[in-house]
């Protein structure tokens, strides 16, 4: 009969090479409960099971939030709606949930002038649909076209894109940075068509579609690319006064003063 110090360091070891580090930490704890309590065996087991599953749970959760790039601190809990009464809060918890929209494809716009939230707002909604499952990936539109023209001229493009696939949502901030440049544009473009009706893009921009002509070099390329944007897609025109630009005049005006209110613009 071997004794229990040998049993538990078999056990370790097999733990070990099953690859359930979590269970291997947390097993002697619970088998004293379990002996405390006099739980059957069924129990015992499941209790480990679940506790490993919610480990591995966890643990890929963190690793789709540092592959994300999210911006830090951008939360759905510290977004101010009230300043930004056109957009529904009840309708992006609906979409923080993804099943209605990431399943099929479908694509977020949103629109409105520097400073109004967009961002904040992409991010957030970003980082509830990683806590949710979903694989997200946020990034400057400059950054990403930059990444995939260097693979153009390795000859890699393709193969670059496909790798975006690994994401169920890729967040586009700032479309409207990149230059009017067909190496640029065309890239973009080219996104757009391998993701349409297959994988969800969402997009920030300071300009409405007919501003577009200024980030795309031809009018035919332009409505093409709106054309796959829109067809399965929810828009936000966040028409609001600048966060930022409040923020300076509610510090101008020092405490104990009435804050001002976002005011809404009439979209043209």
């Amino acid at each position: 009969m071997t004794s229990p110090d040998i049993d538990a360091g078999r056990l370790t070891l097999a733990l070990s090479d099953l690859r359930l580090p979590a269970i291997k930490a947390i097993w002697p704890e619970f088998a004293a409960r379990a002996d405390k309590e006099g739980w059957p065996a069924a129990r015992f087991l499941a209790a480990l099971a679940e506790h490993e599953m919610a480990e591995r749970a966890r643990r890929r959760i963190q690793r789709h939030l540092d592959e994300a790039r999210l911006l830090p601190g951008k939360t759905l809990d510290s977004f101010d709606f009230s300043a930004v009464p056109m957009i529904s809060k009840a309708q992006v918890m609906a979409l923080a949930a993804g099943d209605s929209w990431l399943e099929k494809g479908a694509n977020l716009l949103m629109f409105g002038p520097p400073g109004g939230g967009k961002s904040h707002l992409a991010s957030a909604l970003g980082l509830a649909l990683v806590e949710n499952g979903w694989r997200v990936l946020f990034t400057r539109t400059t950054d990403l076209v930059q990444k995939l023209q260097s693979a153009r001229r390795d000859l890699q493009l393709e193969a670059a894109i496909a790798k975006l696939d690994k994401y169920h949502l890729l967040i586009l901030d700032d479309l409207a940075y990149v230059s009017k440049d067909q190496a640029e544009t065309s890239v973009i473009f080219e996104l757009i068509g391998a993701r349409y009706e297959r994988r969800s893009l969402l997009i920030t921009a300071n300009q409405p579609f007919g501003a577009w002509n200024s980030v795309f070099p031809d009018q035919a390329m332009t409505l093409a690319a709106v054309d796959r944007l829109v067809h399965h897609a929810t828009i936000f025109e966040m028409n609001v006064e600048s966060y930022r630009r409040r923020e300076a005049i509610e510090r101008k005006r020092g405490p104990g003063r009435p804050p001002t209110r976002a005011t809404i613009k009439t979209s043209s």
